[in-house]
């Protein structure tokens, strides 16, 4: 419009920029959570492990554990006791990278690789019958050759990504030292480095570095602190293009930041926008309260890892368990309450009954784990936190049905005993794992069962 040259925008009430920062703030949680995970790896000079306990490595590639995850990890919630976990990010400014994938015989696996919507942009995996070889993760705007020896190419869109190798592991000696030359052959590198040639890595020897939260508090790292989250959010703007249909909600959010940056009492209303909205995806974090309900008050979710604009469960399981797999790969579902809707505790002792011929239908593995108030292992005498497919002395009833006791006092009987997952002396949640699940968990005609509350003897 002519003579709109030098004006410096619209003015913007106080209050309706607060209304906007509270969406944008639910809307972008998971983005800026990705983002800061960035920041992090961008400090470590090499793979290792965080505090000693959490792969990691710079932007590019990854790094890899030779055994369960520890129970004192913070940087993920809700881990997992069944695989061998790898974890790096991909950083689009830096280029393609190389993931190595070695011949896994017949042991389940799978690499998860997301986008920083935690959206998934590969199949490699055991259920896709990946063969082995190199497969080049490139973004979208990289225009360059892809070299002799390149077996697959995925493509991503966004800034950043998460690569996250997951291997069955049997809860054994012999099987800790099967796993060993296996995972030594899995690595991330940049395209650069490709020679063609297997790099092969001892993943049991590799430096140490600060803790970056890896066993912090209670709680999940703080990857987004409201304080700081519109600090970041312009920049987060650039790094995720918008998806089909969101165009003109990215010029919305574009114009409140303008706004900010033009009047500090706007920037203070979407600083305390965010602040407040923090409480509104706490309770994203309660399992109860979030996803689809199913029998015996569980709850699951079946677009994990590809939510497009379902910004609701992208946020929810962001906050609660983010880097979930595909449903195809993995179905979960979530626990925090008895079959008669009284919250989890500890104190209390739980049964949960597979009859005959009912435990979970897969082609991969399944687990039943116990996590504390912050989905995060318990940590307890047995070192045990979780049973399923791995374990080799569960105990099976003479009909074939198999009973798991979770929580109270630890059994006296061995083969009880067995079948016990301790739980803490405070409110916990279950949560049941389907790797490879079949088509009767997809569509919802198998269900796990109750969660009942053992009435003392």
């Amino acid at each position: 419009m002519s003579g709109a040259e030098g004006l410096s925008g619209p003015k913007m009430t106080v209050d309706y920029a607060r209304a906007i920062g509270n969406v944008a703030y639910l809307w972008g949680w998971s983005l800026v959570n990705m983002h800061n995970r960035r920041t992090l790896m961008e400090k470590l000079p090499e793979p290792g492990l965080l505090a000693g306990i959490v792969p990691a490595g710079p932007p590019g590639t990854i790094g890899m554990l030779h055994d369960y995850i520890r129970p004192e990890e913070r940087v993920v919630a809700c881990p997992n006791q069944d695989v061998a976990y790898g974890f790096g990010v991909l950083d689009a400014e830096r280029g393609p990278s190389v993931v190595q994938v070695p011949d896994f015989g017949d042991r389940f696996w799978v690499y998860q690789v997301v986008d920083q919507r935690t959206d998934s942009f590969v199949e490699l995996g055991k259920m896709y019958g990946t063969a082995p070889g190199f497969y080049l993760l490139a973004p979208a705007s990289w225009d360059g050759d892809v070299p002799e020896g390149i077996t697959g190419v995925f493509r991503y869109d966004t800034r950043v990504g998460a690569v996250i190798p997951r291997v069955f592991m049997d809860d054994t000696v012999e099987d800790r030292a099967a796993i060993a030359p296996i995972v030594g052959r899995i690595s991330m590198y940049p395209l650069s480095e490709f020679d063609g040639e297997v790099k092969i890595r001892d993943w049991s020897s590799v430096p140490s570095f600060g803790g970056g939260g890896a066993t912090g508090d209670e709680a999940e790292t703080q990857w987004v602190d409201p304080e700081t989250y519109f600090d970041a959010f312009g920049a987060v703007l650039d790094e995720v293009p918008p998806l089909p249909g969101e165009e003109a909600m990215y010029d919305w959010f574009r114009s409140v930041l303008a706004a900010a940056d033009r009047d500090p009492a706007v920037a203070g209303a979407l600083r305390q926008s965010a602040i407040d909205t923090d409480a509104t995806v706490g309770e994203l974090f309660e399992f109860r309260n979030i996803g689809i309900p199913v029998a015996h008050n569980w709850t699951t979710q079946r677009n994990g890892a590809a939510f497009g604009t379902d910004y609701l469960s992208r946020t929810a399981i962001g906050k609660s368990n983010i880097f979930v797999n595909t449903p195809n790969e993995t179905v979960y579902y979530y626990q925090d309450l008895d079959d008669a809707a009284a919250r989890l505790h500890g104190s209390n002792t739980y049964s949960v009954a597979f009859p005959a011929g009912q435990l979970p239908p897969v082609r991969g593995f399944w687990s039943l784990t116990v996590y504390n108030k912050h989905h995060f292992f318990h940590p307890n005498n047995l070192d045990r936190y979780s049973l399923g497919t791995k374990n080799q002395n569960l105990t099976s009833g003479d009909d074939g049905s198999l009973t798991i006791t979770v929580g109270g006092q630890a059994p006296t009987d061995p083969k009880l005993l067995a079948n016990w997952l301790p739980a803490p002396a405070d409110e916990f949640t279950i949560y049941l794992r389907a790797y490879w699940p079949e088509q009767t968990v997809l569509d919802g005609n198998w269900q796990p069962p109750a969660v009942s509350r053992v009435t003392p003897a």
